[in-house]
């Protein structure tokens, strides 16, 4: 059967999470083709890899350029309809491919669908829904209202925009909704769970939440053309505050 997703697993030191990203993806009633695009990992990811080759479309270990580059990469690969990718350290739940596919196919006139998604911290288990809603501009603006796990993008519009922008490393995703909406229109909202967005002390977001605001704040001037004062109102607590208590946790 000719894959219908296209997904792309970038990694690098995640074996100890890829393992169960992979079999979310496998066990999705969705025809797939996967490429896990691994950066030179030096823990157990290798392994976990070899475990799946017979089920992945390709896949590689060696130093690359980063994240985004990788997710290019990866998608670049394969020749699905539709495109998305799923970082090693995320999973699918259950049925969650299918109910964006089904979406996707069902409002033609979309660039990208997105779903809801659980934040499950990794340490406690404890989980809470990451903050996402119908889309619209000026809340765009505000905050990432977009849970990347939880996207389907067409081919054809990924293909148009250019697919991630290899010189972000944080807010790629949130530039890449941005893009979409202004080059094709409106992602389309689907009021379903579909994915788990895994929150460990690893997490780029935790370790260089300074250069994410950076990035972040950079995307909306871009595309929005200001910065709401919520980014400056949210921003000394967000960045400071959060990266103090952060660091007393891990000693």
């Amino acid at each position: 059967m000719q894959p219908l997703v296209t997904i792309a697993v970038p990694s690098f030191n995640q074996g100890r999470f890829l393992d169960d990203a992979l079999a979310s993806i496998f066990q999705q009633q969705v025809p797939v083709e996967v490429f896990v695009m691994d950066g030179g990992s030096k823990d157990n990811s290798l392994d976990v890899i070899k475990k799946w080759a017979p089920q992945l479309a390709g896949w590689r270990c060696r130093t690359d350029d980063g994240q985004a580059a990788s997710i290019n990469e990866g998608i670049a690969l394969g020749s699905a309809k539709f495109v998305c990718w799923l970082n090693s350290d995320d999973w699918f739940l259950p049925g969650g491919l299918i109910t964006l596919l089904s979406a996707l196919q069902s409002h033609p006139e979309t660039p990208a669908v997105y779903g809801r998604s659980w934040n499950v911290v990794q340490k406690t288990g404890k989980r809470a829904p990451v903050w996402v809603e119908p889309f619209n501009e000026s809340r765009l603006a505000l905050r990432c209202i977009v849970s990347q796990p939880a996207t389907l993008i067409r081919r054809s519009a990924w293909d148009a925009v250019g697919g991630v922008d290899g010189q972000l490393h944080m807010a790629m995703d949130y530039d890449l909704w941005w893009r979409l909406y202004r080059q094709l229109g409106a992602l389309h909202f689907v009021d379903d769970f579909v994915a788990v967005n895994r929150d460990h002390e690893a997490t780029k977001t935790k370790t260089l939440r300074y250069r994410h605001y950076r990035e972040a704040m950079a995307v909306v001037r871009k595309y929005h053309g200001s910065i709401p004062m919520k980014w400056w109102l949210v921003r000394p607590y967000s960045v400071w505050v959060k990266s103090i208590i952060g660091k007393f946790r891990m000693i």
